[in-house]
């Protein structure tokens, strides 16, 4: 019921045109009542008008202050004006005669009260707060927290700079910042449709903009793939021949999981044993510890074949060198020495 009420306050609120202090007053009186007495569904509408009509005899000016017949006619007749006048009496006897509170309207004009009057952030911070009415998370956080938090929040909104951190107003609950901003995409209708008028500097649009913009750009951020940076090649070397392109240094943003190019090893004696520990029967450097992979049998009987071949060439000119004289042995291999 509660939020149905509160929609039925802040109207009546409006058309009696009382100041933003005495409604969250009012709320505050009727949240301290129902805290402490049970209270029937058929009277819960009457409660929250007795809220409202002590509230604004605190706090607002006399001329403004709601009669019993204005509000018998708001509530359709369905109390009598005898109801009013008791339920007003109860609410007072039941809070002890406690009525004044700190509301989060006197904080926030504490908190702008020396810097340059801007109504557009006063109207949104008002929206916010009182957007944060509706939801019982916010009812037990002080008056002053909420309100920093609102103001904080509202400047990021409308994109206007935040004072200094060693100001009082500027050091506001970011949990409590971050509630607020988590309630904004639901407002009532009632609350909406207050804030869009231009006494209010139509805030209520404002940040529904506000907010498609920021659901465009995170709808957007999910559907870009991401951008991944070229993997540096090494350049060309004439002993070595070209590099195994390496791992960057700045890793991609992958949706799934990392990239995971392979990394051949730099040092150069695993470049020696590489071209020196060669297997021609198998075709496959043999290198210590690292064991190669199987290989079918018909490719095994391919391989043999082939390095049978080889052996045959190999023998072949071994013999052709022994048909030619000295010299020119010597001229083929410079190591030659006459048999030593």
């Amino acid at each position: 019921m509660r939020p149905y009420l509160l929609d039925f306050l802040i109207e009546a609120h409006t058309a009696f045109q009382l100041l933003p202090s005495t409604l969250f007053l009012a709320i505050n009186l009727l949240d301290r009542y129902c805290s402490k007495r049970v209270v029937y569904k058929r009277h819960y509408q009457l409660v929250g008008c007795a809220a409202l009509l002590i509230a604004a005899k605190y706090n607002d000016k006399k001329d403004r202050v709601p009669t019993v017949k204005e509000l018998k006619s708001m509530c359709c007749s369905l109390y009598d004006d005898d109801m009013f006048i008791q339920m007003e009496w109860h609410v007072l006897q039941t809070l002890g005669w406690s009525i004044g509170h700190p509301t989060v309207d006197s904080f926030l004009q504490m908190a702008v009260l020396d810097e340059v009057y801007d109504p557009e952030v006063e109207h949104m911070t008002l929206y916010i707060l009182e957007i944060a009415l509706f939801h019982r998370d916010f009812v037990s956080k002080p008056s002053s927290e909420l309100a920093r938090a609102a103001l904080a929040l509202s400047r990021c909104i409308l994109n206007r700079p935040q004072p200094r951190h060693t100001d009082w107003a500027a050091q506001y609950d970011s949990v409590t910042l971050v509630g607020l901003s988590q309630q904004l995409h639901q407002p009532s209708t009632v609350v909406a449709r207050k804030y869009a008028s231009a006494h209010y500097s139509r805030v209520s649009k404002v940040l529904e903009h506000f907010l498609t913009r920021q659901a465009s750009l995170a709808s957007y951020a999910r559907c870009t793939p991401p951008v991944e940076t070229p993997v540096e090649s090494k350049p060309y070397n004439g002993e070595m021949g070209l590099a195994t392109p390496q791992k960057s240094s700045q890793l991609t943003a992958v949706p799934h999981g990392y990239l995971t190019p392979p990394i051949t090893p730099e040092t150069v004696g695993f470049a020696q044993a590489q071209m020196g520990n060669y297997d021609l029967g198998r075709g496959v450097p043999t290198v210590p510890g690292c064991s190669p992979s199987p290989i079918p049998e018909a490719e095994m009987h391919y391989m043999a074949a082939d390095g049978y071949q080889q052996e045959a060439m190999y023998m072949s000119q071994q013999q052709q060198l022994q048909q030619f004289p000295r010299q020119s042995q010597m001229a083929l291999d410079p190591t030659y020495a006459g048999g030593m």
